[in-house]
């Protein structure tokens, strides 16, 4: 179950990722049909982001801090947590906010060049997180190593 929700968690992150890629693309020439496209892509990458929100949240209060978090700061990469971790709790939580935001200025917002920054800033975000999340997983690896040998 635990391997399957953090699986899911960042599946869902990655769509997230892929959805504001797109919209990027679009918004690039945004021609009626294209800002359209962008519209849906938006919300899909909102969608997934807060699923994703939910489901990393879930295993956050469930299985990581009470199992993972104390491993990793008893093994030998503690700065996996302390310093990774950390990280990337407080910009995983303004990701689904900065995603409502760039989905509601493809509504209202004309002009081109804001609305590719924020959703490069999105999308950059999104993979860091997916970095951040293997670094997290190998710091605890690198605990379950010592504690098994």
């Amino acid at each position: 179950m635990i391997e399957s929700l953090v699986g899911l968690h960042a599946g869902l992150g990655e769509l997230g990722a892929i959805a504001f890629i797109w919209a990027f693309v679009e918004l690039l020439d945004p021609t009626p049909k294209r800002l359209k496209r962008a519209k849906i892509a938006g919300w899909i990458g909102f969608i997934a982001f807060l699923a994703a929100w939910v489901a990393g949240g879930f295993y956050y209060v469930e299985f990581y801090g009470e199992n993972v978090k104390p491993l990793i700061k008893e093994g030998p990469s503690k700065w996996a947590h302390s310093l990774i971790m950390e990280t990337k709790e407080h910009l995983f939580l303004f990701l689904p906010f900065l995603s409502a935001l760039a989905l509601a200025a493809m509504y209202k917002v004309q002009e081109r060049k804001p609305l590719l920054l924020l959703t490069g800033l999105i999308v950059l975000l999104a993979f860091s997180m997916a970095g951040m999340g293997f670094l997290i997983s190998s710091g605890y690896r690198d605990a379950l190593e010592l504690v098994i040998s």
